[in-house]
């Protein structure tokens, strides 16, 4: 199966391996059609699962190149990830914050309103 994948043109590798994908995702999607509640802690553990699949993802998809790109200038090699890492979380905080009214549901907008005037 491995050969006849590597056998075929980039461009059908790129299809297959996209189609793939949408369908694991769709599948894994489909399955709030099976529940009508869940439990909160497994909720909670499905939420924690995505996070630390996107922070994996995210470390060897940019931080571990861009570690090994800057380990060749004068700067220590972990500043510029760490820098950019951090930049990037500080752009997804301000513009949660800025934007919170109008991306947060109508009936959470209230809580969201009442818990801006403390934080």
């Amino acid at each position: 199966m491995v050969d006849w994948f590597v056998g075929q043109n980039t461009v059908l590798q790129a299809l297959i391996a996209t189609l793939f994908t949408w369908f694991v995702t769709a599948l894994g999607a489909a399955l709030v059609f099976f529940f009508k509640t869940i439990n909160r802690k497994v909720l909670d553990g499905m939420l924690g699962f995505a996070a630390g699949v996107m922070i994996a993802a995210s470390f060897w998809s940019l931080l571990a190149p861009a570690i090994e790109m800057a380990a060749e200038s004068s700067l220590p090699a972990w500043i510029p990830a760490t820098t950019g890492f951090l930049m990037g979380g500080l752009f997804l905080w301000g513009g949660s914050r800025r934007r919170k009214d109008e991306l947060a549901p109508k009936h959470f907008a209230c809580a969201c309103n009442h818990a801006a005037q403390y934080s």
